[in-house]
């Protein structure tokens, strides 16, 4: 009986958490509460109550706790676990990690190559928002790139796993992009290369979900996942569920992030109407006014990777010839920071 009260109050408190009220009943007596709708609560039977109490402790604990469907199990595959790579302002590597799986270093280290080949690197960019997976293994694998010497990485649950000594450890300064939906292993390689000193994430808390989950089959058929143990990383920190506190806070909502993620230039409507790049409602007509862009920053251009159609010039009304603006606040943080670093090492050279 206890038990069932306690999670009748679990339940009670997440409900009550959503309302104006929340942290007020929350600290209330259980006692009164649970007498009160036993004897006052119109038509609820105990079955009723009892389903309540664990959908209520179930969002509660929510992600440490969760129901798995019964579908088919998801096939396991490496296919996009880059989901892009690039040059940006001809200096800066950038390659964002869409999931955190097996051959994960593989990819990363033959795309950095393979940027590096035609271009002599400042720095990098590792893009992890909306990164995810449960593959803690392969997040050391990418980590271990990092590290010229041996030095603990991560623990998840197996014990310390440790980078091992190399001659060709990728040195460049690097920033980390990452947001409230950088999760799981994703989330904990961000943890390990910032905590030791790799680079500096720039961009929201992460989601506080680096933990290994066991699954338990209930009565009824279904699974539930439960976090046993959370994964540590450097010198044994755990990710807390407040996830991890960015070195440079950049807010954009989650929406506008996918979009700059699909065009980190993209201008918003309201810019593009006053900048005049569409349609021009002085001249009475639907053509684009667009700038003219000269051969080299063509060139340029085609080399970082950008998306030259929509910025193609034609016509009287262009104006002088500008180079594309990265307009992804998070980003363009990023692309700063590295700019800043070089400078400073440029300086401490001479």
């Amino acid at each position: 009986m206890k038990l069932r009260r306690l999670i009748l109050f679990l339940a009670l408190a997440s409900f009550s958490s959503v309302g104006q009220t929340g942290a007020a009943t929350t600290e209330a007596d259980f006692d009164e509460i649970f007498e009160l709708l036993r004897k006052n609560l119109a038509g609820a039977t105990a079955a009723e109550l009892e389903r309540a109490a664990v959908r209520g402790m179930i969002n509660e604990l929510y992600p440490l706790v969760s129901v798995v469907t019964n579908g088919p199990p998801t096939v396991s595959t490496n296919a996009g676990v880059l989901a892009a790579t690039r040059i940006l302002e001809g200096a800066y590597g950038y390659l964002r990690v869409g999931q955190v799986a097996a051959g994960v270093d593989k990819e990363f280290a033959a795309a950095l190559k393979r940027l590096a080949s035609t271009n002599k690197l400042k720095g990098l960019v590792l893009d992890l928002r909306f990164g995810g997976g449960h593959d803690y293994e392969a997040a050391m694998a990418l980590a271990d790139l990092f590290f010229p010497t041996r030095r603990a990485l991560i623990d998840y649950g197996e014990g310390t796993k440790y980078a091992s000594a190399k001659t060709d450890a990728i040195s460049l300064p690097m920033a980390i992009l990452i947001n409230h939906q950088t999760l799981g292993a994703a989330e904990a390689l961000a943890g390990v290369l910032r905590r030791s000193d790799v680079g500096l994430l720039i961009g929201t808390n992460t989601a506080g979900q680096a933990n290994i989950s066991q699954e338990f089959t209930l009565k009824n058929g279904q699974r539930l996942r439960i976090a046993t143990v959370p994964v540590k990383v450097a010198d044994g920190q755990v990710i807390g569920r407040a996830g991890l506190t960015p070195d440079i806070a950049v807010e954009v909502s989650a929406g506008e992030e996918r979009s700059y993620l699909e065009d980190a230039y993209r201008l918003p409507p309201d810019h593009l109407a006053v900048s005049g790049l569409l349609t021009n409602p002085i001249a009475g007509t639907n053509r684009l006014t667009r700038r003219r862009i000269s051969e080299a920053e063509l060139v340029r251009m085609q080399r970082e990777g950008f998306d030259l159609e929509p910025e193609i010039i034609t016509g009287r009304e262009a104006g002088p010839a500008r180079p594309p603006v990265i307009t992804d606040p998070a980003l363009a943080r990023a692309i700063d920071l590295l700019k800043g670093l070089s400078v400073v090492q440029k300086f401490r050279s001479f």
